[in-house]
């Protein structure tokens, strides 16, 4: 897989999962381990100091001052942040971070998030080189951290890898009683796996305590204000900065916006419209080059892909793959929908489709081993498992599954392709054992915070355009450029009128133009 395929999909992780997509999952469990060490199924236990209260107060996690060394190219430390931001005293965790320094004549440091919840900001910086301008990279030490609970940041835990395996090839709509009680299984265990492997850290990994974090980060770089570029996920973790801090809040860019405002089920029926009118988009391209393979129409295309959906789910396909995994119909939701973060990807899905439709499915199984960071067969990190604790600690609000039925209506509406999936997806916090403590209803409008860039696409998948709109009108401070195109997020895409703009407020503190379309 390129290189290409992994900027366009890495650094704006989908929200998807949060709707619980992949609801079925076997438990594999293993005893806690608190050395810190690897668990005989690779996972790694959460790195926290939790001796008991130690006195400390806020103003010493601000105090601490960091100590970089040599990691490759780039410079790598740890930042200490309390567990428990209203008990300061009871424990700490270590948040991974990794910096570039500036190329040219630097100007302070960007933090980064590549979105989520749960992908870890460290690998960003690691291939910064894809994902920024050179411009950026010479004015700027680009600084990148895992959140909490995220990457090498106190990960939680939830599975094993080959329970992990089980989770994201279930049926993402079960559609027998069977599969539905399986379904139910499959989420009560995820949760108390959870529990069991997490801990207390289970609850203290929400967008606000991040968003707290970073202030603390903030202040251990040296900055009066926070310099930041949020992807995705990024954008709801800005804009809760700016409502936490807006006195230390400095140039935020929050491209691929989502609308803070939105309810667990409002946000899972815009993601829903956006995925089918990323497809759509994607069949309309095929058969406007002609003889499309698909279909000779963008309905004969969709036909032709829920067709083969259905043909999957009643019979996984083989693979090329060395471990003798098949694709389920759940990896292969996951395969359809990865490459159309990107349109340049669109080309892997030709490739997936075709493959598919002759009764092999190694390339999308390829894709959705991608999109949850599986390679060789173990995941790289926990972003799985992260995202569904996150946002079920963000809004816990969910349906049970008997009440899932009443759902699709609403979201076949909105997504003919993939409603059901999403309507399913409902259910996601039904049973999840962690309470949020620190502002879990926080209003969001960042009153008193510097201008904010929020950059949307016409045609993202993932945060539909709408949100993107939604936030710079609750942003008090908020200004709004547009990409008219397709794809998630809209910085570094080719696009120079956007990079421009971007440029022009990140390093030399020109505000955009509000409403300017490029």
């Amino acid at each position: 897989m390129s290189k290409k395929l992994i900027v366009a999909v890495v650094v704006v992780w989908a929200l998807v999962l949060a709707g619980g997509v992949g609801i079925g999952v076997v438990l594999l469990t293993r005893g806690d381990d608190d050395s810190g060490k690897p668990g005989a199924d690779g996972s790694t236990p959460p790195s926290t100091k939790t001796q008991g209260p130690d006195g400390r107060t806020i103003e010493d996690f601000y105090q601490q001052k960091l100590s970089w060394s040599a990691c490759g190219s780039n410079e790598c430390t740890t930042l200490e942040v309390p567990i428990d931001y209203q008990k300061p005293g009871d424990g700490s965790i270590e948040l991974a971070l990794e910096r570039t320094k500036a190329t040219g004549t630097r100007i302070g440091s960007l933090v980064i998030n590549p979105g989520g919840p749960g992908a870890p900001g460290t690998s960003t910086v690691r291939d910064a080189q894809y994902y920024f301008a050179p411009e950026l990279m010479a004015a700027y030490d680009i600084v990148g951290f895992d959140p909490r609970g995220t990457g090498k940041s106190a990960p939680v835990d939830c599975l094993s890898d080959s329970a992990l395996d089980a989770y994201i090839a279930a049926d993402p709509d079960p559609d027998t009683p069977e599969e539905v009680k399986q379904a139910e299984e499959n989420s009560a265990d995820f949760w108390a796996g959870c529990k069991a492997r997490s801990g207390t850290l289970g609850g203290h990994v929400s967008t606000v305590e991040a968003a707290r974090d970073m202030d603390v980060l903030r202040a251990a770089l040296g900055e009066d204000k926070l310099d930041y570029l949020g992807f995705s996920y990024g954008t709801r973790l800005g804009a809760t900065y700016a409502e936490l801090y807006p006195e230390n809040t400095g140039r935020l860019v929050l491209d691929g916006a989502i609308d803070p405002s939105l309810s667990s089920r409002d946000g899972a029926l815009s993601q829903a419209a956006g995925f089918e009118t990323a497809l759509r988009s994607y069949v309309q391209s095929c058969v406007d080059a002609g003889s499309c393979f698909l279909g000779d129409s963008v309905d004969a295309g969709l036909s032709t892909i829920k067709g083969l959906l259905d043909t999957i789910d009643k019979e996984p396909l083989t693979t090329k793959d060395p471990e003798g995994r098949k694709l389920t119909v759940g990896l292969a939701f996951y395969g359809l929908i990865t490459p159309l973060y990107a349109k340049d990807n669109w080309s892997y899905l030709d490739d997936g489709l075709k493959a598919a439709l002759d009764g092999d499915g190694s390339t999308l199984l390829t894709l959705a081993d991608f999109y949850g960071s599986r390679e060789g067969g173990r995941y790289t990190d926990n972003s799985l498992e992260a995202i569904s604790v996150i946002n079920c600690l963000d809004d816990p609000w969910s349906i049970t599954p008997d009440e899932v039925p009443g759902q699709f209506s609403d979201f076949e509406k909105a997504s003919p392709t993939f409603g059901k999936v999403f309507a399913w997806g409902l259910t996601a916090c039904d049973g999840e054992p962690f309470t949020s403590t620190d502002e879990p209803d926080l209003k969001i409008d960042g009153s008193g915070a510097a201008p904010i860039v929020v950059l949307g696409t016409t045609r993202d998948p993932a945060t539909p355009y709408k949100e993107a709109v939604a936030m710079a009108q609750q942003l008090e401070s908020a200004v709004l450029v547009t990409r008219e195109g397709d794809g998630h997020t809209a910085y570094n895409k080719g696009n120079s009128c956007i990079d421009d703009a971007v440029h022009a407020y990140l390093i030399e503190g020109t505000v955009p133009r509000d409403g300017l379309k490029c």
